[in-house]
């Protein structure tokens, strides 16, 4: 009985070993193609934008001079009339300044030409 037993378990387990060698092998880069794929599009649908947004504030906040009006982030218009390290002073109304971080600017106003009449 144990030979029996024995035959059947080795023939059956040959069988399943066999199948599986003879099963095409997948690619290992295919099964990581998900991920590289996410990683890509979190790339440019997220960080890239992000760096850009940076260098766009760099920017903006180095080409501040003195007498640019600009638009802080609280919506607060102002005149620079005075610029320091890391802020300046911003004159929002006649002998009335406030001193402001440079990351507060949302943007620079342009001088807007007057049409003549």
């Amino acid at each position: 009985m144990s030979l029996t037993i024995n035959s059947l378990f080795s023939t059956t387990f040959l069988n399943l070993v066999g199948a599986a060698a003879e099963k095409p092998a997948a690619n290992p880069i295919l099964s990581f193609l998900p991920l590289i794929l996410i990683f890509v599009a979190m790339y440019f649908l997220l960080l890239r934008p992000q760096r850009k947004r940076q260098k766009e504030t760099a920017n903006l906040q180095k080409s501040i001079a003195v007498d640019d009006e600009v638009v802080l982030n609280s919506g607060i218009y102002g005149f620079v009339s005075l610029i320091e390290d890391d802020f300046f002073w911003l004159e929002i109304a006649e002998k009335v300044e406030i001193r402001v971080s440079k990351g507060m600017v949302a943007r620079k106003i342009s001088a807007q030409q007057k049409p003549e009449q």
